[in-house]
């Protein structure tokens, strides 16, 4: 894996990468929804580590990653001082977002707009990622008898178009960004699901003009242009 930019490492026995005193430590997996949380890190500007832990090799559940976060999930943020990781995106670029207002304004100082941002984030990492595409692609997640695993894949489909369907129109109504007072925490998640959405097939210039044009906005960002080039993703809306 390639050094991420503007960013210094040392070697460690343990791992590819050791953080320095001030930093946090980033546990996340090439395109997974950790990239969100790897974007906002990105976009402070702020000194990192990153730690690969790729789930399509099942290092999320390996006894290292375990004895590190025991729900063996991504992203997870190794903060200084701290005796645990935190978990959760949302938390998580909250976190990052809060810490970093000085130089990033990803997270809104009006209340409303800050609750808009929670709204989105609660729909979208319990119901789009966690009902669909868990549905979609762990079906045993949701029941044991392997017969009906493909059922249940087909049913979490349907769940995940309904949703990119409620998406597009959120978006047709003229804003630029998720919440329509500028970029936020939410617009790096939006990024992930469109490029699932291509993924698995779905016709996504055809069928969301409005979350093309998000993603073809976030895509200019040299934040995301680096996160992308660091995780080894080919992106193109």
């Amino acid at each position: 894996m390639p050094e991420p930019h503007n960013l210094s490492f040392e070697p460690r026995a343990e791992g590819p990468y050791t953080r320095r005193m001030n930093t946090c430590r980033l546990y996340y997996s090439p395109g997974s929804c950790s990239l969100a949380a790897h974007v906002v890190l990105e976009e402070t500007g702020a000194p990192y580590v990153l730690d690969a832990v790729p789930v399509a090799e099942g290092a999320t559940q390996s006894p290292r990653y375990l004895a590190i976060n025991p729900k063996g999930r991504v992203p997870a943020l190794e903060l200084p001082g701290e005796p645990r990781v935190l978990t959760e995106l949302p938390a998580i670029v909250t976190l990052i977002a809060r810490r970093h207002r000085a130089v990033l304004d990803m997270l809104p100082a009006d209340p409303l707009d800050e609750a808009r941002c929670n709204e989105w984030f609660a729909w979208l990492t319990g119901w789009v990622h966690g009902v669909g595409f868990g549905g979609l692609w762990r079906p045993a997640r949701f029941i044991a008898a392997p017969a009906l695993h493909a059922a249940v894949s087909a049913h979490a489909r349907g769940t995940i178009e309904a949703s990119y369907a409620t998406i597009e129109q959120r978006l047709a109504d003229g804003r630029e960004y998720a919440v329509p007072c500028g970029y936020t925490v939410v617009d790096p998640f939006l990024l992930v699901l469109y490029r699932w959405g291509v993924r698995i097939g779905l016709p996504m210039r055809d069928t969301c003009p409005a979350w093309s044009a998000l993603t073809s906005r976030l895509l200019e960002r040299p934040a995301v242009q680096r996160v992308l080039r660091d995780e080894g993703i080919e992106f193109a809306v």
